[in-house]
């Protein structure tokens, strides 16, 4: 049933295939509430742990939710994430909203990463709703200690650009779709060994189509294999992951899962975490999967890519604002990474020069949820030094970045109104051959439409400021979220980035503002298995950057999602 014979170029044939998807799926997302033995970690629920609402609860969206604990259109409770509606692991109140506090990325039904799911629940049959259950708990022993739990995804996605990159790289008017199909395995030997595994392919095709490489077109390979070793250690819950995996113990607006491509990030190396009821910490050291081969089962280990550091987490005791309890986290960290791709540069009058940058990031975000009052606060400081290619000489990098949002959902209302102010300040610098570089760098991905679901403008030398509205009616059926992002320069003396590496324009460009981009997302949660996400957006130039060389265009995206 997986789409991975399916393309739509035009938008008639991609609401045909939901059509039809849709009647053969069937099983609407309005399981039913079966209840669980609390895991070793999770406490006894107490008065404080819940969100108490003034008529309603919120909206369920979570069969796969975004990540970003702000503006989530889903129930937060740790009650209401538990089997069968939600599939988090045993983390007790790290579980709360979309369980990235736990730190294996956002797990509703569906998580981020497949392996993050919990489906241990089904070992009794007479829990199984859906048909694919029987999928997601294969007992291989009598005493149902041992199991297999299958996974699959299948995406297609369609995008156009009228002037792609603001008209500097592309094709205008140009028109593209991919596709991508996941499929793997979870073998559980008791509770302390399993091993994890998945493939990945992946196609891309359109009119004037633009910029395929090994992250669009992708044959049958080895996406992530690892093995887990668990254990309860010193009161905690411990494990050790060992190989080729998926790595989300980050804020998503500093690194994510390479989403807009077909082929998502995956690392090789090792991952170390340890859970206690109020505190967790992890640490790790990886290199980046090479995925240029054109050969099936040729992915390698890119060793001059390297991200290490280490990660706490911590619950902070509830308070309250305005009668309203509040539950929040408080992460502190260091990443490190090294790379030398296109976003490892310095840009100057006469040309672009090309380097290896290591970075460190220490930072902080802190994060929580009442009823009414939702927000997320972090800051970082990035330093570290750029090696120009070909010579021994450095300069030191001295970068920073400051990220904000913060809302308000009146729960009461049948349409669950989010109304919400995100800020974002990336430093910038006029870099050149000597001195320090302070442009803030993010090579991996932030989560795409964290700040512009265009991704024309990268975060770096960029002061962003955005309303942020969404509704969700109809029960999480549907959820619509529109954004406004206003861009200026950090620094006017400094580049404009792009996702790939500082623009350059036929004539110079003076002033600091660079455009609004006004956009709009609706996700529809057709079923338990499909998701159909619509973007659509507008990038509008100023007139100083139109007189520069660039140009405004318009931009749509549409996402089918088939999961099990």
């Amino acid at each position: 049933m997986l789409l991975s014979v399916v393309s739509f170029r035009h938008e008639r044939s991609l609401i045909a295939g939901v059509l039809l998807l849709t009647v053969n799926l069937g099983h609407h997302a309005g399981a039913q509430t079966v209840p669980l033995k609390a895991s070793p970690i999770e406490s006894p629920p107490t008065e404080e742990e819940w969100i108490k609402v003034p008529s309603t609860e919120r909206p369920i969206i979570q069969d796969y939710p975004h990540a970003g604990v702000v503006g989530q259109p889903r129930r937060i409770t740790a009650k209401q994430n538990r089997a069968p509606n939600g599939h988090q692991g045993p983390w007790g109140d790290f579980n709360y909203g979309n369980g990235e506090a736990a730190g294996f990325g956002p797990v509703g039904r569906y998580g981020a990463a497949a392996w993050a799911e919990d489906w241990s629940y089904l070992r009794d049959k007479s829990k199984r709703t859906d048909f694919f259950d029987p999928l997601k708990f294969i007992a291989l022993n009598n005493s149902r200690t041992i199991w297999l739990t299958l996974s699959g995804e299948s995406r297609l996605r369609n995008w156009y650009e009228e002037a792609p990159f603001l008209g500097r790289s592309g094709k205008a008017q140009s028109g593209r779709f991919g596709i991508r199909n996941l499929i793997g395995a979870d073998l559980h030997l008791g509770e302390h060994v399993r091993f994890f595994g998945q493939l990945i392919n992946a196609d891309a095709g359109g009119w004037k189509g633009f910029g395929y490489g090994s992250t669009y077109r992708k044959r049958l390979d080895l996406q992530q294999g690892f093995v887990e070793l668990k254990a309860k250690v010193a009161g905690a819950q411990t494990g050790f992951m060992f190989g080729r995996q998926q790595f989300l113990d980050a804020p998503s607006y500093m690194l994510y899962n390479r989403e807009t491509p077909n082929v998502p990030l995956s690392w090789n190396g090792g991952r170390f975490y340890a859970l206690w009821p109020r505190i967790r910490v992890d640490a790790y050291d990886f290199v980046q999967t090479k995925t240029d081969s054109p050969l099936m089962f040729h992915n390698t280990e890119d060793y001059g890519t390297r991200l290490y550091g280490g990660n706490t987490t911590m619950i902070v005791p509830a308070f309250s604002v305005g009668g309203e309890r509040v539950h929040s986290f408080l992460d502190l960290f260091y990443i490190r990474y090294r790379y030398s791709s296109g976003l490892s540069a310095v840009p100057t009058a006469a040309r672009v020069l090309k380097g290896t940058s290591s970075r460190g990031n220490l930072g902080f975000r802190w994060y929580g949820t009442s009823a009414s009052v939702e927000y997320s606060v972090g800051a970082l400081y990035q330093n570290g030094t750029f090696q120009y290619a070909g010579t021994e000489r450095k300069s030191s990098v001295r970068a920073w970045a400051v990220n904000t949002i913060i809302g308000y959902r009146h729960t009461p209302s049948p349409l669950h109104p989010f109304l919400g102010v995100q800020a974002d300040i990336y430093s910038g610098g006029s870099d050149g051959q000597n001195g320090t570089v302070r442009t803030y760098m993010a090579p991996f991905n932030p989560q795409t439409n964290y700040l512009d679901t265009t991704t024309y403008i990268s975060p770096s030398n960029l002061v962003s400021l955005s309303p942020v509205v969404s509704i969700t009616p109809w029960k999480g059926f549907a959820s619509l979220r529109l954004k406004a992002p206003f861009m200026w320069r950090e620094n006017a003396n400094g580049a404009i980035w792009s996702s790939s590496g500082p623009y350059t324009f036929a004539h110079a460009y003076r002033g600091g503002y660079v455009g609004v981009v006004p956009q709009a997302s609706l996700t529809l949660q057709i079923n338990h298995h499909l998701t159909w996400q619509i973007y659509g957006a507008r990038f509008m130039a100023s007139q100083s950057l139109r007189k520069a060389g660039a140009q405004s265009g318009s931009y749509a995206q549409s996402n089918v999602t088939f999961r099990f």
